[in-house]
């Protein structure tokens, strides 16, 4: 079985709201108007655009900042600093690192893989940073190939570059359209929810 992990809320915190609340707090007073605000910066294409490695973090930030009125230097700040507070979830790198462990035995994991809507300036940061990520055979971020998911084409891209059989391909992430996608394409998904529940949906596999 081959194994393809999401990063953001996977891996990696990926908090956005409480992000904007933090950092607009005469912005953003309750957690409803946080996830709005959230949803109108991550959630538009000037940020999928980040995310596919078309538009760079200077005009993400200066675009956005105008479209919402937020003021730049203060939104710049955040939007740099997002790498270094993707920190990892202790839990899942442990089951990852399990996984890792199994595969190098030849207990059943074929290969690890990933495959993430990550920016370019993030993507590297995460390299350089976290020597788990040498528990993966390989993968792919969005920016460094301009696809995001769920575009059929990303999971297509891994599934080609890894030599990966459909049917014995698992992939794990937190948003469920991304799930289906990949079992649109024959994969075998979990919708990752804790890593208590990943660590459930794994076992036995």
């Amino acid at each position: 079985m081959n194994i393809v992990f999401d990063f953001g809320a996977v891996l990696f915190t990926w908090q956005p709201a409480q992000l904007l609340l933090q950092t607009f707090p005469e912005r953003v007073g309750t957690p409803a108007q946080a996830a709005q605000l959230a949803h109108q910066v991550f959630g538009h294409a000037d940020w999928h655009d980040f995310d596919r490695g078309v538009l760079s973090m200077e005009a993400v930030i200066s675009q956005t900042a105008r479209r919402l009125d937020l003021p730049q230097e203060v939104l710049g700040r955040l939007i740099e600093s997002i790498g270094a507070r993707l920190t990892p979830i202790t839990d899942t790198v442990a089951l990852l690192e399990a996984l890792h462990q199994r595969r190098v035995a030849g207990d059943g994991i074929a290969g690890l893989y990933y495959l993430s809507n990550m920016p370019v300036p993030y993507a590297r940061f995460l390299e350089a940073h976290h020597a788990f990520l040498r528990c993966f055979d390989g993968g792919i971020f969005s920016g460094d190939v301009h696809q995001v998911k769920p575009d059929p084409a990303l999971y297509q891209l891994l599934q080609s570059r890894y030599a990966l059989e459909p049917a014995h391909t698992l992939f794990i992430d937190d948003l469920r359209a991304n799930v289906e996608a990949a079992t649109a394409l024959g994969w075998q998904g979990i919708h990752f929810e804790s890593p208590q529940q990943l660590a459930l949906a794994l076992s036995g596999r």
